[in-house]
């Protein structure tokens, strides 16, 4: 088993790509501990895979600390977590604007801040393709993706010889789109599938399972990697 002996902490592992990651670790023999601070995700996530649950606010300096401070040294850590609100540029309230910085990208500075990892473990941060592929109406969240990416790599100097990467995924159906009409998400998730080289949306697995390759590819730092099932090249 890849993960054997090792101590894996996901930090948004209750649902989508961190449930995935947390799922994937766990049968490569990691200790997996997820964090959350969906209290009812958490419990339902446990019950599913086994793990130990933590529940911890990436907004809160106070939750994050403590948060590593129950975990101890660890080997790898995974940060998914996120709030993202947005909208057209000119009207979007800058509370909706502060809140996804807050969630994403602070959220991760605050992990990689806290966390104790061993040499030659990982930390490994999950942005998105609207940082190198933008849309209308959502300028805060590919900025946030984009200093995600590059935080990523500044940190693969400052945090050496911990491993630091970023993964960039593209439309993934994974429940953060639960929000949605749910005709309004498979229109969505169909017209999306259509116009993509594979000919599908991605799912919370193929993001895990890029995560799980940082974890374990001792030669990897700094990389940032595109997961879009061919949408830059489309």
């Amino acid at each position: 088993m890849l993960l054997a002996g090792k101590k894996v902490v996901v930090v948004g592992g209750s649902s989508g790509i961190g449930l995935a990651t947390a799922e994937l670790a766990k049968s490569e023999g990691a200790d997996v501990v997820i964090a959350s601070r969906n209290a009812e995700r958490l419990k339902a996530a446990v019950e599913k895979l086994g793990v130990t649950a933590i529940p911890a606010d990436v907004t809160s300096d106070d939750s994050v600390t403590q948060l590593f401070q129950k975990c101890g040294p660890v080997d790898h850590v995974v940060v998914t977590a996120a709030q993202l609100r947005s909208g057209p540029f000119k009207t979007v309230a800058m509370e909706d604007v502060r809140v996804t910085m807050e969630g994403k990208f602070w959220g991760a500075w605050r992990v990689a801040r806290a966390a104790e990892i061993r040499a030659g473990g990982s930390l490994t941060l999950v942005s998105g393709f609207l940082s190198v592929r933008p849309r209308p109406n959502s300028a805060i969240v590919g900025a946030a993706n984009g200093a995600i990416e590059s935080l990523a790599r500044s940190l693969a100097l400052e945090l050496a010889p911990v491993r630091v990467n970023c993964v960039s995924p593209g439309i993934i159906d994974t429940p953060i789109r639960a929000a949605m009409p749910e005709a309004a998400r498979r229109d969505m998730l169909a017209k999306t599938a259509a116009a993509l080289p594979v000919g599908r949306v991605g799912v919370g697995d193929d993001i895990a399972r890029q995560i799980l390759a940082f974890m374990t590819i001792g030669f990897a730092s700094g990389s940032i990697v595109y997961i879009d099932g061919g949408a830059l090249i489309s």
